[in-house]
């Protein structure tokens, strides 16, 4: 059995610019989140010139901010979102056929202290009432998960919900003595979002298409004729023209149309989530391979699971003006870590079992809805037409979207773009894998013990790249057959490092750290990683040692103020650290 897909040829961020600069491509995506990422990977395969430009790194925003969650989103129903949850339901099960490398079965457990409370939620909403919806009861969680089963009824979904008795739910968890019964139904959970964007980005690439993606390139002027982008790592300036432009920057929505000679109205409102990483055995004991999905004491959804070894906690949803400062406070974390005190009583929980935290900006469209929770939560397509004065490339934005749905919005975006620029679809992406999901098999072993007896590596080297990379452990595998581990980072190797680094557009250690690895969810982030990866860079990137230590030293103050870390976490003990390899 051959390896059903292959590393891509490394390219330089030099070489990218030059076929950049000058381009005439028909698309222009700006935004390099998952909405951006799918949209692209669309136009591409269907023969589309396109180019697309990320001012930060791809998935820094809302797209690596997310539960890990992929759902129907039970709770929208009493929003009255229908069509929203069908298409939720259908996409969360495409992703687990496409990408099952990534995305697996969780089951899910909700307590309820009510039998009917909260059954007029929709019907209140419906009529126009906009206050805050009553605690959900066992009645409209019935109908809610009823609605589950029989719309994803023979369409490959999953096991059908089932009720536990109160006695039931509380030998399974120590709820608190209110709970009534609990309902236990399966969605899905996604282990690396990020790593779905990268190999949409290689899946493009292997098909050999006229496309190119590019992170720290930031679109400083839209004009008539041209586009002009600024490198933010070696300072070049270029220019494209662009037929049409894709405004997918999600809550920077707004910001982005002000490049234009006179944007239009706002269009998008943000709501914070912010999570909690907490290393804390005995929760994540009691977890297992279940996900809790509650209630707080204001009536808000908080889920909890375990992920990468740590218990995943969150969210909140609180409306912030400005999506570039947004991070989680100290109220949001005593909140958090109250709601769980809530459910469960007798736990012992504090900040001190905090590993990480992150928050993002969900980028909901402008609404007069009462609450943040009341915000519907599905996605359209809104066009900015040049007026008369004014002279630019037509505007698609993307508003809206659930990283769930990512790909049937990147459809509808792609087909709006197609029919504008009079080109047919030639390729549908429903039934596409994405990258290692190519060829995945059902049992995960059999492709671990032919990796390993091609490559020579230790079983349990071979199934974590199995885990990271599906289908494309095997050509890794044969390429890291020599390999050193890393002491700081015992579960990669240097060589594992420097091919995400060379090949997966790596610029800075937040990219490496947050968002190309689990090393930060995994509560691994300590001094040791830290300078095990500031090494690596700096032997790619040729950074002088002057270099390396300020991008340590700020990436430490940035993992303080935004991550939730300690300075003595991060603190080298060895100063004078600086390996032979970085030399």
């Amino acid at each position: 059995m051959s390896d059903p897909i292959s590393i891509i040829p490394d390219i330089s961020r030099t070489d990218r610019l030059d076929r950049m600069d000058a381009s005439t491509p028909k698309v222009l995506i700006i935004g390099g989140g998952i909405n951006g990422a799918s949209a692209y990977r669309e136009l591409a395969l269907n023969g589309v010139s396109v180019m697309l430009a990320e001012k930060g790194d791809f998935c820094a925003g809302a797209s690596s901010a997310l539960s890990r969650m992929v759902h129907g989103g039970l709770r929208y129903l009493e929003n009255g979102e229908f069509d929203l949850v069908r298409e939720a339901l259908d996409e969360r099960n495409r992703l687990l056929a496409n990408a099952p490398h990534l995305v697996r079965p969780l089951r899910t457990v909700v307590p309820i202290e009510s039998w009917f409370s909260g059954s007029l939620n929709a019907p209140l909403k419906f009529m126009g009432f906009s206050r805050a919806p009553s605690r959900r009861g066992a009645l409209p969680v019935k109908l809610g998960l009823s609605f589950y089963d029989l719309y994803t009824r023979g369409k490959g979904g999953m096991p059908k919900h089932a009720f536990l008795s109160g006695k039931k739910a509380k030998e399974r968890f120590p709820f608190r003595r209110e709970v009534r019964c609990a309902a236990a139904y399966y969605d899905g959970q996604v282990s690396h979002p990020e790593r779905i964007v990268t190999e949409m980005f290689e899946d493009v690439a292997r098909a050999g298409q006229e496309a190119i993606a590019l992170n720290y390139l930031e679109v400083s002027d839209i004009g008539e004729t041209e586009v002009t982008l600024n490198d933010r790592i070696g300072g070049r300036k270029i220019t494209m023209r662009p037929d049409v432009i894709i405004n997918a920057t999600g809550a920077w929505i707004d910001m982005t149309n002000r490049r234009l000679e006179a944007g239009p109205e706002p269009m998008v409102q943000g709501t914070k989530g912010s999570h909690l990483v907490l290393d804390h055995p005995v929760l994540r004991d009691m977890l297992g391979e279940d996900m809790v999905y509650f209630e707080n004491t204001d009536g808000r959804i908080c889920i909890m699971f375990c992920l990468h070894g740590m218990v995943l906690i969150g969210s909140t949803d609180i409306k912030v003006p400005d999506p570039d400062h947004a991070r989680c406070e100290e109220d949001e974390r005593d909140y958090i870590l109250e709601g769980v005190r809530w459910v469960f009583p007798g736990l012992d929980i504090s900040r001190d079992h905090i590993r990480h935290i992150f928050s993002g900006v969900r980028p909901l469209p402008v609404s007069t809805a009462g609450t943040t929770g009341q915000i519907p939560r599905g996605h359209f397509n809104a066009w900015i037409e040049p007026e008369a004065g004014q002279a630019h490339p037509p505007v698609l934005c993307m508003i809206g979207g659930k990283w769930t749905t990512f790909r049937a919005f990147g459809e509808l975006a792609a087909d709006d773009v197609l029919t504008r620029l009079g080109l047919p679809r030639m390729l549908d992406t429903k039934a596409l894998p994405i990258g290692g999901g190519c060829g995945f098999p059902q049992n995960p072993e059999a492709l671990v013990s032919r990796i390993r007896a091609d490559s020579g590596l230790s079983e349990r080297r071979v199934a974590r790249l199995v885990e990271r990379y599906g289908t494309l452990a095997g050509p890794l595998a044969k390429r890291f057959s020599t390999e050193t581990m890393l002491a700081g980072l015992p579960d990669y190797s240097m060589e594992e490092i420097d091919y995400l680094i060379t090949t997966e557009q790596v610029e800075t250690l937040a990219d490496l750290a947050l968002r190309r690895t689990t090393v930060a969810l995994s509560g691994g982030l300590d001094s040791a990683a830290l300078e095990e990866m500031a090494d690596r860079l700096c032997v790619a990137k040729e950074w002088t040692r002057t270099q390396r230590d300020e991008a340590v030293q700020a990436f430490r103050e940035k993992l303080v103020a935004d991550h939730g870390a300690t300075r003595a976490r991060l603190e080298s003990r060895d100063t004078a650290h600086w390996t032979e390899a970085a030399q």
